[in-house]
């Protein structure tokens, strides 16, 4: 179950810092911290599987070939990489065990996930192990670039919630070597334990840093069309998970970044039933927010009279549009929002859209992604509408 402990690692040459790459004002695509693979080793229905994930990544398959899954993944990964723990990353884990996966003579049973972050430090990879059954724990995570083993970790006394971990030093000692929570990504609490004194130490960071702004700057989204359709209470305006709060967004956006709105507004010709000359947001007098569109001949249409296909459609336009600043995504540390390449998770992509709208939805984000704005990982029940879209790669998963 566990990951096997290094009690020594190589040395290696130092690459350009993460935080020195970024300095610039503009970053090239290639620079960008971005999640370049997806594996899942031993991840419920998924064994010895890797996915390569484009700009606009979609899965396509039939009912339980592991479409919804596949992003589990990628979200748990998100948050252990923000800092959470294994159960807020994970609240189910023993739902990620494999089916036939059988315990051990203690009784323990896990899965085996990881990913690469592709970005100024070339390829960084990182692989976990973790016990579901019978106490929840990350029992083993590897952190690698260019074939070193930068920070390695392995259970060492059951009884403790710790792990031994060691990481590249590079100096008077070529690793260090220190307890680490067991309930936690070892990789994202480098930057707390890692001086940074030494080439090795400041080769750790690096990798550590693109791994974790990599993983951070995702976004989860499955709007809801009933929940769009009432007032809301005027907020922070950042668009949660469910898109819930879309009238209290557009409260702010519109008057925000009129040119981006200008899109939002061209890009629902496509996906709404007659003329929209404007999509506004209007203040009610008991502090609540609504939408409506403008049908530009003095009519208005709340959001309550449009169709599951159409609110959907809307809130993810909305989401392809804008970007970390009014998405609900916890920032990572001092990286610019201009210099990330956020990715939104979008399960059931196509779910209530009618032809037309799917495909619009399609373009929009290989047009944004193009941009190096956005990146895109969905899942679909049939794909044969997008093959063939420049800059969209499909996987097809079988049951």
């Amino acid at each position: 179950m566990s990951v096997p402990f290094a009690s020594s690692v190589s040395s290696v040459s130092v690459g350009p810092a993460v935080g020195e790459a970024l300095a610039g004002a503009v970053a090239p695509l290639d620079a960008r911290p971005r999640i370049a693979e997806l594996r899942l080793s031993a991840f419920a229905g998924h064994r010895r599987a890797g996915y390569r994930l484009g700009p606009v990544t979609v899965f396509v398959g039939p009912s339980g070939a592991g479409k919804t899954t596949a992003l589990a993944a990628y979200e748990g990964l998100a948050r252990l990489g923000g800092g959470a723990s294994l159960v807020e990353a994970f609240p189910d884990p023993a739902a990620c065990v494999p089916d036939r996966a059988r315990p051990d003579a203690e009784g323990r049973r896990g899965f085996r996930i990881g990913c690469t972050a592709d970005g100024a430090e070339g390829p960084v990879r990182l692989d976990i192990a973790v016990q579901a059954e019978p106490h929840p724990r990350i029992v083993g995570e590897r952190l690698t670039a260019a074939g070193v083993v930068l920070l390695e970790t392995a259970l060492r006394d059951p009884g403790r919630r710790t792990v031994q971990a060691a990481w590249h030093t590079a100096g008077a000692a070529p690793v260090t070597r220190a307890p680490l929570p067991d309930d936690r990504l070892g990789t994202a609490l480098l930057p707390l334990r890692v001086a940074g004194k030494t080439d090795g130490q400041r080769r750790v960071l690096a990798a550590a840093e693109q791994m974790v702004v990599a993983l951070r700057s995702v976004f989860a989204c499955d709007p809801r069309p009933d929940c769009m359709r009432t007032p809301v209470p005027i907020g922070s305006g950042r668009l949660m998970r469910g898109c819930d709060n879309l009238a209290d967004v557009l409260w702010r956006t519109r008057a925000e970044c009129a040119r981006r709105h200008a899109r939002l507004v061209e890009a629902l010709g496509a996906g709404c039933a007659g003329p929209v000359a404007d999509l506004i947001a209007e203040p009610l007098f008991d502090g609540t927010v609504r939408a409506l569109l403008d049908r530009g001949d003095g009519h208005r249409t709340e959001l309550a009279r449009l169709g599951e296909g159409e609110l959907r459609y809307l809130a993810l336009t909305l989401v392809l549009l804008t970007g970390p600043g009014v998405l609900d995504v916890d920032p990572p540390g001092e990286v610019p929002d201009a210099l990330r390449s956020l990715t939104v998770l979008a399960d059931g992509f196509d779910r209530c859209l009618d032809p037309v709208q799917r495909r619009a939805l399609l373009r929009l984000a290989a047009g944004m992604a193009e941009r190096g704005h956005i990146r895109c990982v969905a899942t679909v029940n049939d794909a044969s509408w997008a093959a063939g879209t420049e800059g969209v790669t499909v996987v097809h998963l079988n049951p």
